[in-house]
């Protein structure tokens, strides 16, 4: 999570665990749409390969095409931005009148509002979990029936399938953080490739021959190599043995 981002989340009034809220999002509502304009919204690696998968876009044709781009200066890991269309109300390119053009892969961002969600270590390899109410003026969400807690609304959204995998992301961060010292350059950009640009890891995997280095057994390397979402997370794997010397589920040859 980047520190602007936990700024913002850290302004909002906190959903205490067992505490619930009002929302309901539906076309017919008067305020239909109006979230989805002027965003800034970060893309996690998981958000890109959803999102360019329903597209049917390979990786650097996406990133060009719907992202801003920058390395944070914290970590020196890249930072992707869903890029807004150039008109007057900034609005998000897969906005329609009828909603969602990519509903099924939406960003997790967009699949956990009107809540934000913050996480931080647990200190037994998981994760603690907070949310934030996100209440917008123009929201009439808030006035529907249908009543939340922060776990109701996260499975009702499918924000599960997201979790895993963002949440391992933003494990990798908070470890550079606390570590003080960012990545290399060289590192900041092979991040690039192997976790936004998942389809050009898996032609670098076996150009490279990684798994002659690598404990990767033949039915795992099989899908590594087959399935985009399984080479994601070998990716994440990849990145902590190269940047900790400790992975739990990847070690080297003869470590």
């Amino acid at each position: 999570m980047s520190d602007e981002t936990q700024d913002f989340l850290d302004s909002l009034p906190e959903l205490e665990a067992g505490k619930t809220y009002n929302f309901k999002c539906y076309p017919g509502i008067s305020c239909f749409n109006a979230c989805c304009t002027d965003l800034n919204m970060i893309l996690t690696p998981y958000d890109v390969l959803r999102l360019r998968r329903a597209l049917h876009k390979g990786s650097v044709d996406f990133l060009r095409s719907h992202t801003t781009g920058h390395f944070s200066p914290d970590t020196q890991f890249p930072e992707f931005r869903l890029r807004m269309l150039d008109n007057e109300e900034k609005t998000c390119p897969f906005v329609t009148e009828q909603g969602c053009s990519v509903y099924a892969d939406r960003p997790g961002a967009c699949r956990m509002y009107p809540l934000g969600r913050a996480t931080s270590p647990d200190g037994e390899g998981g994760v603690c979990e907070r949310f934030f109410v996100v209440r917008e003026d123009h929201c009439k969400g808030f006035l529907e029936p249908n009543e939340w807690t922060g776990g109701s609304w996260k499975q009702d959204q499918g924000f599960e399938d997201y979790t895993a995998s963002n949440d391992r992301y933003m494990n990798i961060l908070a470890r550079i953080k606390e570590g003080g010292i960012p990545v290399s350059e060289k590192m900041g950009h092979m991040a690039v490739m192997a976790l936004y640009k998942v389809d050009e890891f898996q032609a670098f995997i076996t150009r490279m021959r990684l798994f002659d280095r690598l404990e990767v057994d033949e039915e795992r390397q099989k899908a590594i190599l087959e399935d985009e979402f399984v080479a994601l997370s070998f990716a994440m794997d990849w990145f902590e043995l190269m940047l900790f010397q400790d992975c739990a589920n990847l070690k080297e040859k003869g470590a």
